[in-house]
This record gives structure tokens, C-alpha cells and sequence, in this order.
């Protein structure tokens, strides 16, 4: 019986387009590196392809080749080599998850650091359980109410990411004010369970949180939201913009606007403080 064929992972390619750049960083063609490392050339151009794998050890073999010895580099890179076909926790929701999501979902875990805006709904790593199944339940136009319940449990499963042992990632949203004045007319007190949940995170060492008031001046967020995923080493930045069609994801030069645009919305922004200050007034509010 044949072999399956390989099915590349989000992991896997994103170290076959990061070994690419750096291969092409060091001027050398596949012939040359694949020479060095005394393979064929077909076989690097299927690791960059992500058609092959590449045993972790390789890797930093391959990363001397290019004149890399950066400790940080090498051990990111050998790390996502080792952790490539390692199975996450949400393909347990396979039939629910679909693959773009599951993909996000592992560049979630994987990442450092995470750059969001959010100009309609609270970010999926702040929301409670009511909102979350609130807001899926309003967007779907197909799922079952099992299956949104089951959404909601993967939704709040990748906030462990936020406290995860060692380095927890650091987050920091912007959210339009506009978000938190949504109204839920079956469980009023989710929008007040919500606000306080923000509130509670902003008190995480990790997490920075800023509104954006109703009478700010125009910035790049008009157009739209998106999160801007980091990650440790060499990795480059990857932006997820989704709409009602899907999810489209941006890497290498088509992700640099982007953090222009966040640096300006975040200057654009209430501080730290003040936006604390604006969703404890809102909190109190919704107590009356």
C-alpha cells in the first residue's frame, strides 16, 4: 500500500519559507547548500516546500551552513523542527475547527508576542464563556448549538497561552470603544461579566490593553482589523485579516504595513490608564 502524502503543517511552513530566507540571506542556491549539508538538491527545495521534513539536528547543521550561530535562532528553529508534527490540542475538534482556524490556532501557541485590533467584537484570548458563545451563536449562520458550544470551549482553550509556564504571551489589543457597548438582550450581564474580565486582564503582567474612543481622529484602523502574530527567532511577523469569507494570512513584506499601522492606531489610542479608567465607568454603568 503506498505511503499517505505528506500534508504540510503550518509549522512545517514556516521553517521550510524561514530556512529559504536565510538560505537566500547567506547567497547560496539549493545545489550549493544541499551539496554542503551532502544531500540532493530536490531534497532541500522539499523541506523549504514543506513537502519533507527535517530532523531537528539537520536543522542546526543546515543553520551553520548559512554562518548562523546565534543561540536564539537555533534554538527557535530546532524547536519548531522538533514540535512539526507534534499534534496540538485542538484537532481534537477536527469536524468543528476548520483548517485556517486550526492553523491561527498553532500559530497562536507558537507565538511570543501578539499585536491585535479589534474594532468591532473583544479579542477571542479576553473574552468569558457568555460572550463568546453569544457572538458565535450571532455570526454563524450554519452551526448547531452544540457545535457552537463546542467553538466557545476552543475559544476559551487558547487563552491558556496567556498563562502558560515559562514565557506566557504577551498580548497587547486594541479595542475600539464601540465593541463594548454591544447589548445582549437574553443574558444582560454578560457585557458587565466582560468588562470586568477586561479589567482583570489588564492587571496581567503580559497584557496591554488601550481603547480606542468613539471621538478618536482617523487612523490606519479604519479600514479594518487584524492580529499581528511574533514570534521568538528568526520567524518573520504573520497578520490574520478575516471577514465573513475567510481568513487570509500575510507574511514577509506584506505584513510590514501592518505594524506602521498598529504603532499608529496604538499612538492614536487612550493610554493605558485612561482606557482602564473609561471600562471601569462602563462596568459601574451596567451595575446600575
Amino acid at each position: 500500500m503506498p505511503n499517505s502524502p505528506l500534508v504540510p503543517t503550518v509549522r512545517r511552513r514556516r521553517l521550510g519559507s524561514t530556512l529559504r530566507r536565510l538560505r537566500n540571506g547567506a547567497g547560496l542556491t539549493l545545489d550549493e547548500a544541499a551539496v554542503a549539508m551532502g544531500w540532493k538538491g530536490p531534497k532541500l527545495s522539499k523541506i523549504e516546500s514543506a513537502n519533507q521534513t527535517i530532523r531537528p539536528g539537520d536543522v542546526v547543521t543546515l543553520l551553520k551552513v548559512y554562518g548562523i550561530n546565534d543561540l536564539e535562532t537555533l534554538n527557535a528553529l530546532d524547536n519548531l523542527a522538533k514540535d512539526a508534527s507534534k499534534k496540538g490540542w485542538w484537532q481534537s475538534y477536527s469536524g468543528i475547527v476548520s483548517p485556517a482556524y486550526a492553523d491561527y490556532i498553532s500559530l497562536e501557541s507558537d507565538a511570543s508576542q501578539i499585536c491585535e485590533w479589534s474594532p468591532l467584537v473583544i479579542p477571542g484570548l479576553l473574552q468569558t464563556a457568555a460572550y463568546a458563545r453569544e457572538n458565535i451563536a450571532g455570526i454563524t449562520t450554519f452551526r448547531t448549538t452544540d457545535e457552537v458550544a463546542a467553538l466557545a470551549e476552543v475559544r476559551l482553550a487558547r487563552q491558556s497561552v496567556l498563562t502558560r509556564p515559562g514565557k506566557p504571551l504577551e498580548l497587547w489589543a486594541i479595542i475600539h470603544e464601540a465593541a463594548l457597548h454591544q447589548r445582549f438582550a437574553v443574558r444582560p450581564a454578560t457585557m458587565r461579566e466582560q468588562l470586568r474580565r477586561l479589567l482583570d486582564s489588564a492587571e496581567m503582567p503580559n497584557v496591554t490593553i488601550q481603547l480606542m474612543p468613539l471621538d478618536s481622529t482617523a487612523h490606519p484602523g479604519v479600514v479594518g482589523g487584524f492580529s499581528m502574530v511574533g514570534f521568538p527567532g528568526p520567524a518573520p511577523d504573520v497578520v490574520l485579516l478575516e471577514n465573513l469569507s475567510g481568513e487570509t494570512y500575510l507574511e514577509g513584506e506584506g505584513a510590514a504595513p501592518f505594524a506602521k499601522a498598529f504603532e499608529r492606531i496604538r499612538a492614536t489610542a487612550l493610554s493605558t490608564e485612561d482606557s482602564a479608567a473609561r471600562i471601569a465607568e462602563m462596568e459601574e454603568g451596567h451595575r446600575k
